[in-house]
């Protein structure tokens, strides 16, 4: 019997609605016993003759002074870990303080959620997290329903990667969020069938976090969907942390979904690249909703290593430390409180700039938002996006980003407070300007 049988049975044992989600590729994959595998078995062996690294012979790097003048400052266990391969799942001490940093308290949490999950695994990146969920449960023949408008680069991860049907969901009938949206169009397959979803909160492009009772309707429509079939749902919190209304929660849907039904599972995404402002970092982390001791956590991760293994080897050690220097401080939170500040201000500004010209010139309609670092307007019908997109790069001076025919998203990340005012004023000369042709 191969590993991958193997772990299939396992898990057709331990969690059958897991077995019957994978997709073709997540059934083959598995974490092989070769080079990494047995190398770590190897780790604190006098002789470690296992891995292609060029070492002192005591397990330390030669490296070159050029580069290792740039980490002085570490110690020399660190600097090692920094410039050694890193271990496929990503550091240990690192994966432990992103769990203790992501976990949010108990009492932060509706009545009967239990924070419980694994250890993440590092990936490189947030992108290659949801690649990897695409991976072991996407492929030909599997719906994928995404909230819309959405980013567009999960058509490319789900569908055009892996085979998946995309299924754009409307989650703004009249302007206002629908929870029960993507539950209702789930409901269109036959009961049985495995189906994902996809749920980005804070949202891109718009901007957007449901409110309590909102969610409290979405993770009610999607347990009681997962009766009818195993359904994973992929929580992108790829903008974390970053609301700013008191009346919005902050904590991840993942953590409300998890142990809900045997049929439901939420994978959970997170990363440095906007928590903790370390874009260029490419650190990301992929949670699984069991225990780390789980057989259905080591099925999984034995499937998810063996991919990242294929794609990328194993993430890089150097932004791992990068970041792990940054956990270690102890007032780390409140330099991201000042960062989410500066953007709070940003969007205040904005909020008030885009409502008032709705008000006073109607050249668009503003999508809800009160979260993320974008905001998305809706264009008057017949005016096309990419016309006034490419209508204010050339007789404006601004650059905004198109979605799909009407919308325009405008990254409030990227625009000083003060700045806003007469980038809406330009916005609406651009539409009206179109418009008129």
């Amino acid at each position: 019997m191969s590993t991958a049988e193997a772990l299939n049975q396992e898990l057709e044992r331990a969690a059958p609605a897991v077995a019957a989600a994978l997709s073709p590729l997540g059934r083959r994959a598995f974490y092989p016993p070769d080079i990494p595998f047995q190398a770590a078995q190897a780790r604190g062996k006098r002789y470690n003759a296992t891995i292609g690294q060029i070492t002192d012979g005591a397990g330390g790097i030669l490296a070159l002074p050029t580069i290792a003048a740039v980490l002085d400052r570490l110690s020399d266990a660190d600097r090692n870990r920094a410039l050694l391969y890193s271990p496929i799942e990503g550091l240990a001490e690192l994966r432990e303080r992103w769990q203790r940093w992501q976990t949010p308290a108990a009492d932060s949490l509706p009545a009967g959620a239990v924070p419980s999950a694994s250890v993440p695994i590092v990936t490189c990146g947030l992108t290659h997290a949801l690649a990897l969920t695409a991976d072991v449960f996407g492929g030909p023949g599997r719906k994928v329903f995404i909230p819309a408008p959405f980013w567009g680069n999960y058509r490319q991860v789900y569908g055009v990667r892996t085979g998946a049907e995309v299924v754009a969901v409307s989650a703004f009938p009249e302007r206002r969020f629908d929870p029960r949206a993507v539950a209702r169009a789930i409901t269109a397959l036959p009961d049985g069938e495995p189906a994902m979803t996809l749920l980005n909160v804070p949202a891109n492009p718009t901007g957007y976090s449901p409110t309590t009772e909102e969610r409290r309707v979405l993770v009610d429509s999607l347990v009681a969907e997962a009766e009818k079939r195993p359904l994973v749902v992929v929580c992108d919190d790829a903008y974390a942390g970053l609301v700013y209304e008191p009346d919005i929660p902050q904590t991840s849907l993942f953590w409300e979904l998890a142990g809900r039904s045997g049929n439901l599972i939420p994978l959970l995404i997170t990363g440095s690249t906007k928590e903790l402002i370390f874009f260029g970092g490419r650190v990301g982390f992929l949670t699984l909703p069991w225990a780390s001791d789980s057989p259905i956590t080591a099925a999984l991760e034995s499937k998810i290593k063996g991919l990242i293994r294929a794609g990328i080897g194993s993430p890089p050690a150097l932004s791992q430390m990068v970041l792990l220097q940054a956990l270690r401080k102890d007032d780390i939170r409140q330099e991201i409180a000042v960062v989410v500040g500066v953007m709070a201000e940003r969007y205040r500004v904005l909020r008030v700039e885009l409502e008032r010209s709705e008000r006073e010139h109607g050249a668009f309609r503003v999508l809800p938002f009160n979260s993320g670092v974008f905001a998305l307007v809706e264009l008057p019908e017949g005016v096309e996006a990419d016309a006034v997109r490419r209508h204010l790069l050339d007789q404006e001076d601004v650059g905004l980003v198109s979605i799909g025919e009407r919308y325009l998203r405008i990254a409030f990340c990227s625009l000083e407070a003060e700045a806003a005012p007469e980038l809406v004023a330009r916005l609406v000369r651009g539409v009206r300007a179109v418009a008129g042709r």
